[in-house]
């Protein structure tokens, strides 16, 4: 079959790969879409050390069951499906406590690192545990579903927050995950969503996306804020940056009892100004992929409430994937999801 290979950092080939031969409790899945995920583009370069090459990368994606092991159940052939990037093995502490998104054997497809390999989506086949795969609805396009994971991820970040009907809540980050966030947020139940980011075009995809207001980060944030809020701040923050400057600009941004929710991992270490947190009782809340969030996302984005089409800047073919991974290697401006597609020839 036809692959996007990692065969050394910052270079990327097409080439021919055994087709996967699927487990009894495995799918063999047709990949109709697969996206690119910000973890790629770091993993394309090395600066991630979990993408060693060779690999073939890819995790956000969707596709048509070709075939199916023999142990496997509620599935058949021709089904349209997505899946889960995390792969859990179901029997760990974590995982019987329903938090697979932390299983003590987690991998993730098209992660290669120091425990395991796993190869990914970049390819015309991809196989995955049945566990991991969820039906999708037929008026779901597979460009738009390859983007459930990233869903999936917003969706858990803002159930890990206390939100009520008319809560208020601030967006640290326009970009991919913070977009899809703020309409977390409003789908549930928040009333009014504030998104901040240093990017004019973010900021203004944020406000047709429906954020109450668009804050620029590079402004007086906090004295606008205040403002917004009537000096009390917001209901709930969610990091979506991962820098020292971010991290701080949302304890400062909540209110007393408020949360913090971090999504956000681009620094290892951050330094975060600890009186503040402890005398205003903050609640500081990590958030990691997701935890059984995907028949909520394809539910929200098929009844439209969640919209993923203004954040999809391309549709290619998978050979153009050397190309595309380079331009968003290159930070070049206005890129924001890339989906690649594999031809199988049918």
């Amino acid at each position: 079959m036809k692959a996007l290979l990692l065969s050394q950092y910052q270079h990327l080939e097409v080439t021919d790969i055994p087709v996967p031969t699927p487990t009894p409790d495995e799918l063999l899945v047709r990949v109709a879409a697969c996206g690119i995920c910000g973890s790629d583009v770091h993993g394309y370069d090395g600066s991630s050390g979990r993408r060693i090459p060779p690999i073939v990368m890819g995790h956000e994606a969707a596709g048509i069951v070709e075939s199916v092991g023999s142990a496997v159940d509620g599935f058949t052939k021709g089904n349209r499906v997505t899946f889960d990037s995390t792969v859990y093995c179901g029997e760990c502490g974590n995982c019987l406590r329903g938090d697979v998104n932390l299983c003590d054997r987690r991998q993730v497809l098209g992660v290669s690192c120091g425990d395991y390999r796993r190869n990914g989506a970049f390819a015309e086949f991809v196989a995955v545990p049945s566990r991991i795969a969820y039906r999708l609805p037929d008026n779901l396009p597979f460009q738009e579903a390859a983007m459930l994971e990233a869903v999936a991820v917003a969706l858990h970040a803002v159930s890990l927050a206390p939100i009520k009907a008319g809560s208020t809540a601030l967006v640290i980050g326009a970009g991919m995950i913070g977009l899809l966030t703020q309409q977390a947020l409003a789908a549930a139940g928040c009333s009014r969503i504030f998104v901040t980011d240093v990017d004019a075009t973010r900021l203004k995809l944020s406000k047709s996306l429906g954020a109450t207001a668009v804050l620029d980060s590079g402004a007086d944030l906090a004295r606008e804020l205040s403002d917004l809020t009537s000096g009390a701040g917001v209901d709930v923050v969610v990091e979506a940056v991962g820098m020292g400057q971010t991290v701080t600009t949302a304890i400062h941004s909540v209110r007393k009892g408020g949360t913090v929710v971090l999504v956000g991992n681009i620094s290892p270490e951050v330094t975060i100004p600890l009186q503040t947190v402890v005398t205003r009782q903050i609640r500081l809340q990590g958030s990691c992929a997701s935890a059984g969030e995907y028949p909520r996302a394809i539910e929200l984005m098929s009844s439209g409430k969640i919209n993923v089409k203004p954040l999809i800047t391309a549709v290619a073919p998978l050979d153009e994937g050397p190309r595309w991974f380079e331009r968003l290697h290159s930070r070049e401006p206005n890129l924001m999801k890339v989906v690649l597609q594999p031809d199988t020839g049918k």
